[in-house]
C-alpha cells in the first residue's frame, strides 16, 4: 500500500474516526508498515500527554470579550459594495464623462493651407501617392560608389 496516502488517515485512524473499511484497510497496512505503525504510536502517545493536561475553565469574562472583538471586526461586504455611490467614484466618474465631452466637441485642427497651394490640392489629376515626380527634382544623395576609387585614379584637388 501506498504509505503517502495512509499518512492522511492516521490521525482519523488514531482519533477512531475513519469508516470501518478504511480502519480495516489501515489496520492491515498497519501491519505490514513498520513506519506507519510507529506513526501510529507516536500519535497515540501525544494524545495520552494531552489528556494527561488539566482542563482550564475560562473566565467569566471570556464569553464577553470575545463577542466584543467579533463585533469590533469590521463586515464583510459583499461585491454590490462597489456599486455604492460615494464621492471618490462620483468625482472620478465626472471627470471621465467631463473629458469625453471635451474630446468629442472638440474640433480637430487642420493644418493650414496657403492660398497659393490650394489649386494643387483641389485639383484631381496631381495625386501625390501615385505620382513621386515632385521628387525627381531633389538632389541625389552621393553614392558609396563614388568613394571606392581605383588606387591607379588620381583624383584632382
Amino acid at each position: 500500500m501506498n504509505c503517502r496516502r495512509m499518512e492522511n488517515k492516521i490521525l482519523g485512524y488514531v482519533d477512531g474516526r475513519l469508516k470501518e473499511s478504511e480502519r480495516l484497510e489501515m489496520e492491515k497496512h498497519l501491519a505490514t508498515c513498520a513506519a506507519c505503525r510507529l506513526r501510529v504510536n507516536e500519535f497515540r502517545a501525544v494524545t495520552v500527554l494531552l489528556d494527561e493536561l488539566p482542563v482550564i475553565a475560562p473566565s467569566s469574562a471570556f464569553d464577553i470579550r470575545v463577542h466584543a472583538r467579533v463585533a469590533a471586526e469590521p463586515a464583510k461586504q459583499s461585491w454590490w459594495a462597489w456599486f455604492t455611490p460615494s464621492p471618490r467614484v462620483a468625482l472620478a466618474a465626472s471627470m471621465l464623462v467631463l473629458a469625453m465631452v471635451w474630446v468629442g466637441v472638440r474640433t480637430p485642427e487642420h493644418p493650414a493651407i496657403a492660398e497659393q497651394d490650394l489649386p494643387v490640392v483641389n485639383s484631381g489629376d496631381y495625386d501625390v501617392i501615385s505620382s513621386f515626380a515632385p521628387l525627381a527634382d531633389l538632389s541625389q544623395a552621393p553614392s558609396d560608389d563614388d568613394d571606392n576609387v581605383d588606387a591607379n585614379t588620381v583624383r584632382p584637388m
